[in-house]
């Protein structure tokens, strides 16, 4: 039976997202920022950056939020660093993460434009 290896980096992966979740919450609300929500984190494998991929309840102030976050990185980082038991803490790279907002415009298009149903001589 193959066992499934899990590396450090996406173990630190998982538990900076939970982290920086809870962080960027308090921040976006203590600046007044258009709210977002952590929907991923990669880190490299020297643990050194890690990419913050962000995402925006209102689309359109998605901009201001993640160039507000960038702007932040560094207090952010440095209560990442009270919070998680970590010799060094990655450099945070905010991203905007525009996946959602795909889903929505192709679940949109499927509504307006549903597929013809099939017939049975498709079927075979």
């Amino acid at each position: 039976m193959a066992t499934k290896s899990f590396h450090r980096s996406d173990r630190v992966s998982a538990q900076l997202r939970r982290e920086l979740g809870t962080i960027v919450h308090e921040t976006v609300r203590e600046h007044g920022l258009p709210s977002v929500s952590v929907s991923d984190v990669e880190v490299t494998r020297d643990l050194a950056h890690a990419k913050v991929f962000v995402t925006a309840l209102m689309p359109e102030r998605s901009l201001e939020a993640v160039k507000a976050l960038k702007e932040l990185a560094p207090q952010i980082r440095y209560a990442l660093g009270r919070a998680v038991k970590m010799r060094h803490v990655p450099e945070l790279h905010f991203h905007y993460d525009d996946s959602v907002d795909k889903g929505e415009r192709i679940e949109t298009l499927l509504r307006e434009n549903p597929l013809p149903p099939e017939s049975e001589s498709d079927q075979d």
